[in-house]
């Protein structure tokens, strides 16, 4: 078994062991699934209206974690289905779960007391060493359906040494004290509330942020040959119905009748830089035309889901779309994978990558999607890119390349997209004019890097814990003089003119504090850079400072301090490379 196997093995049993032994406090308890996902295991659990309190979870950890060893090895006992129906025929779920199995034959395990379906291949493992985490507690419906019964859901995670756990537990630590949340609200970033469930509300910190990020992305762009388009919020149903995502995402765009006409805010960037591109008549020199868009959308989310800026129902996608010639399809997504890189690079990320295939609810013809996913994968080998196949998981209009963001605490976040596109050319009528005089179909790639500028913003919030880089942070310098001296507000009030002159972001802090509580502020806004001004400074003309989560203090003259700051807050897209 690889790490990941191991993993989901070790947890699909412990959610055994653990219901083996609530079944000694509860007999009278009812199981429904067992599930293991990559964040551990959950158990669906009738209780006959009991509710499980997290300090009896506690208690039967403890008693998991000193009782290991003792607790009865499974027993794998196979049984057919009449046999499986009898055994459990007080239990109305194992009897469904029972009746939707293919096979006659069904691996029941049994430990002491307790006995449940086990549908996976059985391995002798040695779990005396397991340690064990109940997390929470919730309710869910028998199948997701809000119709059924809502069964006690114990959520968990165990590991195959106490050492793995501990580590465990200090990094969900250190991901509470990183939570982009708590961090949002501490820095003023933002903010969330009901008028507008899953909308942020930017706060003047967060505006500065948003907007020298949007200022890198149209500069990174503009220097990689990108055209900045803007296309309408909100477009009428018959757009939708010609792109296809009418009939395959109306149950989560937000519509409405204006008249006899009926509108939908668009989920989307990709339909209206269709119309674009439709404008005006195309030949084959122009190729490949560059398309980007900051275009705010609209996802009507499960309120279920919303999870901070991770999962909104508004946000800016931060889109481009390439039309080029089919002898064009390597070398540009080459460029896009190679402008992918730098930018993740430049944030201190890692990333693995997926090549997502055709789903069921796909357009187009099999040659068509063959021709398409083909494309990809050269491309991907040209750049000497591993990469793992994902069965299914495209867009219903083509295969696409994803691009998971592996964070300071190992987690992924996916990102980047890179799609190739056989269907929307056909759909929407585009054409241009080739060498041949004739009419043929562009072949588009929709391409994002950031995914969101919202979402990004939360993923970098968490990524430096709240300290952004001196560029991106909403005040760059604080200006403290150690006393309200005249001379020395005078000298700060001059430097403070002096960097906000170059458009540097300053707070000039002159209240009647100690010394002390100025820096310790100064250090929980995580402003990146704090100048002390005191006798000495004023009178040698220099300046000392402390960078955020440094202790030690520098000086040097005025102007190389100043000179220092100017060059940190440089857009970081100054440097990037053109891609051809």
């Amino acid at each position: 078994m690889n790490n990941k196997e191991k993993f989901e093995y070790i947890n699909l049993i412990s959610a055994y062991i653990f219901n083996s032994i609530l079944l000694k406090k509860y007999p009278n308890a009812k199981f429904g699934r067992i599930g293991v996902t990559e964040k551990g295991f959950y158990s669906d659990i009738d209780l006959n209206e009991k509710v499980l309190s997290l300090n009896e979870l506690e208690s039967i950890n403890n008693y998991i974690k000193n009782n290991i060893k003792l607790i009865e090895k499974p027993i794998i006992m196979k049984m057919t289905k009449d046999e499986a129906l009898a055994e459990f025929n007080d239990n109305t779920y194992k009897k469904e779960i029972i009746g939707s199995l293919k096979s006659n034959i069904i691996n029941v395990i049994k430990i002491g007391e307790y006995k449940d379906i086990f549908l996976n291949e059985y391995l002798d493992v040695d779990y005396s060493n397991f340690s064990m985490a109940l997390l929470n507690v919730s309710s869910a419906y028998w199948n997701n359906d809000s119709s059924n019964k809502s069964l006690t859901r114990v959520n968990g995670i165990a590991f195959n040494t106490l050492k793995e756990l501990k580590d465990y537990k200090n990094k969900i630590e250190e991901a509470k004290q990183r939570d982009h949340r708590k961090l949002g609200k501490e820095l003023g970033l933002f903010m969330f509330d009901d008028v507008a469930q899953g909308m942020p509300f930017w706060l003047p910190n967060g505006v500065i942020v948003y907007d020298k990020l949007v200022e890198f992305w149209k500069k990174l762009h503009k220097k990689n040959g990108y055209q900045e388009i803007k296309t309408p919020m909100i477009m009428s149903e018959k757009l939708w119905h010609t792109s296809g995502h009418w009939e395959h995402y109306k149950d989560n765009m937000y519509t409405t009748n204006v008249g006899y006409i009926s509108y939908a805010l668009k989920p989307m960037n990709c339909p209206g830089c269709m119309m674009v591109y439709k404008n005006q008549p195309h030949s084959y020199k122009e190729f490949p035309i560059r398309y980007g868009e900051l275009g705010q959308v609209h996802r009507h989310e499960a309120s279920g889901t919303l999870n901070g800026l991770f999962r909104v129902r508004t946000f800016t996608q931060d889109d481009a779309h390439i039309f080029c010639l089919p002898n064009q399809i390597e070398s540009e997504i080459s460029n896009l994978i190679s402008l992918i890189d730098d930018v993740y690079k430049l944030f201190g990320f890692t990333y693995t990558i997926e090549l997502s295939t055709r789903p069921e609810n796909s357009m187009g013809s099999d040659e068509v999607w063959n021709l398409a996913e083909n494309s990809l994968k050269q491309a991907l080998n040209r750049c000497n890119k591993k990469y793992t196949i994902n069965e299914g998981d495209g867009a219903f209009y083509g295969p696409k390349i994803d691009f998971h963001l592996k964070d300071c605490l190992g987690r992924d976040w996916q990102c980047g997209t890179i799609q190739l596109d056989f269907q929307m050319s056909e759909r929407f009528d585009l054409s241009y004019i080739g060498e041949d005089g004739k009419q043929h179909r562009p072949v588009m790639l929709h391409r994002v890097i950031l995914g969101s500028i919202e979402r990004f913003i939360g993923i970098l919030t968490e990524q430096y814990k709240g300290a952004l880089p001196l560029w991106l942070s909403s005040t760059q310098v604080n200006i403290i003089p150690v006393n309200n001296d005249e001379k020395l507000i005078d000298y700060a009030n001059y430097i403070n003119d002096e960097l906000s002159c170059d458009d540097i972001r300053t707070t000039l802090d002159v209240r009647n504090e100690k010394l002390g509580y100025k820096l310790r502020e100064s250090i929980l806004k995580k402003i990146p850079m704090t100048f002390i001004i005191g006798d000495r400074e004023v009178d040698s003309k220099t300046i000392s400072y402390r960078n955020f989560g440094d202790k030690n203090m520098y000086a040097d003259s005025r102007k190389n301090v100043i000179e220092l700051v100017k060059k940190k807050s440089i857009n970081p897209a100054n440097d990037f490379k053109y891609n051809r």
